[in-house]
């Protein structure tokens, strides 16, 4: 079975997955390849063992399980989310980690991206959210400057783990990088397929974590971030609105002003 997607298309084998990068397209086969070899060494069997790199065909190992996005999460899945998660962002050594290429979407891009999209805010909390940026945006680039590195997935939709049955898996890692945990556990919890289409309890599965004070005051801001962002993309971006349930954009208006009233837990 083949998928076609934005950058990519998916051809899908008995024991073998070959994704073709369009060299039109945004998507990297080199960093997918070098995020998948990395985890082959560092966490085998969480990831799709890369086979070869041909051209701009990444030829990997096919995973069992089902995509966690669109199910009721339960209690079981979200703690093997966790486990997943938490096992992607401490495989890789920082020494490792901090001479990867920055991912794609890190503090930067997420910031240029608002600034060039948000020029005239039209609704309440679109402002409300370039108005916390502007006072926001130092303290996000030193975060991301001087927290320990690690490999970012850089892709938080659900879609991208697999449940078995027992364990979640990863796959999706074209845009992988350079990160920081804060910021790759605020995309996971603030992306719309955690809550549009499935129910990710956010809090509990934060909760298992054990993050310093100093994350977690980054986690909130960088939640901020993506909540802004996504807003951003709803609002200006006819494509990702039709691509969601009508009232989308006005729940992630709620949601991104019910975090700028947050504190840091």
């Amino acid at each position: 079975m083949t998928s076609q997607w934005t950058t990519h298309g998916v051809e899908l084998l008995p024991d073998t997955v070959r994704k073709r990068f369009r060299p039109d397209a945004d998507g990297d086969p080199a960093r997918e390849w070098l995020a998948l070899t990395l985890l082959d060494r560092h966490a085998p069997g969480l990831a799709p063992r890369p086979l070869s790199l041909v051209g701009r065909t990444v030829i990997m190992t096919r995973l069992p399980g089902v995509p966690l996005r669109g199910t009721e999460l339960t209690r079981t899945q979200l703690a093997a989310l966790a486990r997943a998660t938490d096992r992607l962002l401490r495989a890789v050594p920082p020494g490792a980690a901090a001479v990867l290429p920055e991912r794609r979407w890190y503090v930067r891009d997420s910031v240029a991206a608002i600034r060039r999209r948000a020029v005239q805010p039209s609704m309440p909390a679109l402002a409300a959210g370039v108005r916390w940026l502007a006072g926001a945006e130092a303290g996000l680039l030193a975060g991301a400057a001087t927290a320990v590195p690690v490999l970012g997935q850089a892709d938080g939709n659900l879609a991208n783990f697999l449940w078995d049955g027992a364990d979640v898996r990863l796959v999706d890692f074209e845009d992988s990088g350079r990160s920081d945990r804060a910021y790759e556990l605020a995309e996971l919890v603030e992306h719309l397929s955690a809550w549009v289409d499935t129910d990710l309890d956010a809090a509990a599965f934060l909760a298992r974590f054990a993050l310093s004070p100093a994350e977690r005051a980054r986690l909130l801001e960088c939640r901020r971030l993506f909540a802004l962002l996504w807003l951003v993309f709803l609002s200006t971006d006819p494509a990702t609105e039709a691509r969601n349930p009508l009232g989308t954009t006005a729940r992630q208006a709620d949601r991104l002003l019910a975090l700028l009233d947050a504190a840091v837990r």
